[in-house]
């Protein structure tokens, strides 16, 4: 009778980082030669629109602070 394996089969490593950052540059160049131009947005802003609605949170119970 075959045994069950008793691991997962291994996972292929993820190419290095250099090659990441070398298609990355490659890219952007060319994004720029298409006549596209990157924004530069300030530190701390989020391109992201929020779609919830703010939440504000009471800590404490009202009742037990009053008694």
């Amino acid at each position: 009778m075959a045994r069950k394996p008793t691991r997962a089969p291994a996972k292929k490593k993820q190419p290095a980082a250099v090659e990441t950052s070398e298609s990355i540059e490659e890219q952007t160049r060319l994004f720029l030669q298409s006549g596209q131009k990157i924004d530069v947005i300030k530190s701390g802003v989020s391109g992201q629109t929020s779609l919830a609605a703010n939440k504000h949170i009471k800590l404490g119970n009202k009742t037990a602070a009053s008694s």
